[in-house]
Parts: C-alpha cells; sequence; structure tokens
C-alpha cells in the first residue's frame, strides 16, 4: 500500500440555518459569518455540492473528492466507496432551536424512491445540553401510521413524538428510518453515512430565514419511516470496549486522555480524529506530528498506523469507516 499520504486538516464548511445560534464560535473557535445563526460546522465531507478541501500541508487546496481519486487504497485501505464518494460525513452541530422532524432513507427506501435519494445512518455525541434539553425519537406507544398522518393533516405531531432527555456525554444512534429531532439548547457532533438526503415531514408550523414555510418531503418521508423504531435504537460497543457505538457503517468513540498520556491509532481503515476537550498531537513515522485543539478535526488515512499523545490531557472523539 502507497504509504505517501499524511493525516490531514480540511477547512470547515459553516452552515447558515434558521435554528442554529453563535456556539461553534464560542465553544469551537470557528469563524462564522456575520450577524446570521449557524447551525453545523461540517468537518469532513465529499458530496457534488460540499467538498472539504485540505487546509494545511503539501496538499492543501486539494478536495476530498480529488484524493479519493488519486489515494484511494492509502486513505481508505479496503474500505469501499458509499455510491462513489468517501464514506462518511462528519459534522459539529448547534441547534438553539428546535430542529425539524424528519428522516433519513434506508437502501431499500433510496432504491424505491430514486432521485439520487441516498442511505443516510447517524450518530450522536451529546457535547454540551441547556437544562431539560431533548431529543425527538420515534412515536409514542401506541401510535399508528394511521394516528401519525392524521396528527400531520392537523398539525399536531409534536403531541406524538417521543422524548428523550440528553445530556453531555450521551451516544445516540440512528439508524435510516428513524423519525427524529434534535431539541432546542443542544451542541453535538455527529457522524452519518455520506448522505444529505433528508425527508422534513413536519416543522412545527414555522417559516424558515425567507419569511416562508419550508419545503416538507411527507410522501418520500412516509416511505422511509420505520414505525417499529421508538425511542433510543440499541446499537453494539466498539470493539475497543470505549464509550461508543459500533454498527455497520462506522464505529464512534470517545477517548480520555490523562496529561501525558499516548493511545495507538491502528491503520487499514480511514479514520477521523476530533478534539473536543484540551489538545493532542498525532505522531507517526515519516510524517510531521500534526497537533489538534478543541474543535479542531483530522482525517487520518488508512495507510499509516499513528499515536495519539496529550500532554496536558484531552477528550477526542474517534471514527473508523
Amino acid at each position: 500500500m502507497n504509504t505517501d499520504l499524511p493525516p490531514l486538516k480540511f477547512i470547515p464548511i459553516i452552515k447558515s440555518v434558521t435554528w442554529g445560534g453563535r456556539k461553534l464560535d464560542s465553544l469551537f473557535r470557528k469563524v462564522l459569518p456575520d450577524s446570521v445563526p449557524c447551525g453545523e460546522s461540517w468537518e469532513i465531507v465529499d458530496l457534488p455540492d460540499d467538498q472539504s478541501v485540505v487546509s494545511v500541508g503539501p496538499l492543501a487546496s486539494n478536495s476530498l473528492a480529488s484524493l479519493v481519486e488519486t489515494h484511494r487504497e492509502a486513505l481508505l485501505g479496503e474500505v469501499p466507496l458509499l455510491m462513489g464518494r468517501f464514506p462518511v460525513l462528519f459534522k459539529l452541530l448547534d441547534a438553539q432551536q428546535t430542529l425539524s422532524v424528519q428522516v433519513h432513507p434506508d437502501e431499500e427506501a433510496c432504491r424505491r424512491l430514486g432521485a439520487g435519494a441516498r442511505p443516510k445512518t447517524e450518530a450522536w455525541y451529546i457535547l454540551q445540553t441547556d437544562p431539560g434539553a431533548k431529543l425527538y425519537l420515534g412515536l409514542n406507544d401506541g401510535v399508528s401510521r394511521t394516528d401519525f398522518v392524521k396528527a400531520l393533516e392537523a398539525g399536531t405531531v409534536g403531541e406524538l413524538l417521543r422524548e428523550i432527555t440528553v445530556k453531555p456525554g450521551d451516544f445516540i444512534y440512528l439508524p435510516s428510518g428513524t423519525l427524529h429531532a434534535i431539541g432546542a439548547g443542544i451542541v453535538l457532533a455527529e457522524i452519518q453515512q455520506a448522505s444529505d438526503t433528508t425527508y422534513r415531514v413536519f416543522d412545527w408550523n414555522r417559516v424558515g430565514l425567507d419569511g416562508k414555510p419550508r419545503q416538507l418531503h411527507v410522501a418520500q418521508a412516509l416511505d422511509s419511516i420505520n414505525f417499529d423504531i421508538n425511542g433510543k435504537p440499541p446499537h453494539a460497543p466498539p470493539p475497543s470496549g470505549r464509550q461508543g457505538i459500533a454498527c455497520k457503517a462506522f464505529t464512534f468513540e470517545r477517548i480520555g486522555l490523562a496529561a501525558a498520556a499516548q493511545v495507538p491509532l491502528d491503520a487499514a481503515r480511514a479514520r477521523i480524529l476530533c478534539c473536543i476537550e484540551g489538545s493532542g498531537v498525532v505522531t507517526n513515522t515519516g510524517t510531521e506530528p500534526l497537533s489538534l485543539t478543541v474543535g479542531e478535526t483530522c482525517l487520518l488515512p488508512a495507510c499509516r498506523a499513528e499515536s495519539l499523545t496529550s500532554e496536558q490531557g484531552g477528550v477526542f472523539l474517534l471514527i473508523r469507516v
């Protein structure tokens, strides 16, 4: 395997949305446009309309798509692409208002729906919450598809949703087909399959930044919702034994390092590493050490084994694709 690919940092892509705030700046030092709510920082993405671009080093200005094309084996090892793209997308979210109620299709639903639909299983790590903050996952016990459709027509969907109180440090698994919404006052990290296929089914009877109701996708959503998923879907733990989630699409785990501690980061698969507390340094043979501070993310290619060290201690999120 070619081993000339170093760890990579990318330029974050900031998304302005009606439900966002300014915490991506105060918590993670993201550079935000003035006077608009910002809800997402896309850290690693390879989609037709959104491309991560390398920020520093000998590969600066290269897009992730171009690296997938020219360094696929070194970057991913034996991991397959997802419909021709780098298989996952990683982002940070600041939800200061409640998001729309939505669903993402699974592979079978994508085949039925066509129109470029891409499957999307995702997972969240809760970083910060306001008191009483909650998620909405599925429907309350006894609510049928028919009840749900009637509530859509009446604008009362919120009364039927299963509420889940969350706190910092919680992991939440959302297999495709899960009806869900992020509640107000939550900051989280999200790993997902490389897809921006989202079907909004209910938006709390509100309008967007342009003063108009946002588009809903009721028919597509109803064809995608798994009505058997209510509350927190179960998941397997990572093979490492650390706190986190393992599923077919990725593993997602938390690494806490004491001062002067070190942990190996095995090769063979692409890995995403994000610093959420403190700082750390990624070291390996043949490339310069790469430092990470709060809010910074890097992509570690499959071709190299690295070590993560932290002189003063830190907390990190690690994703293996």
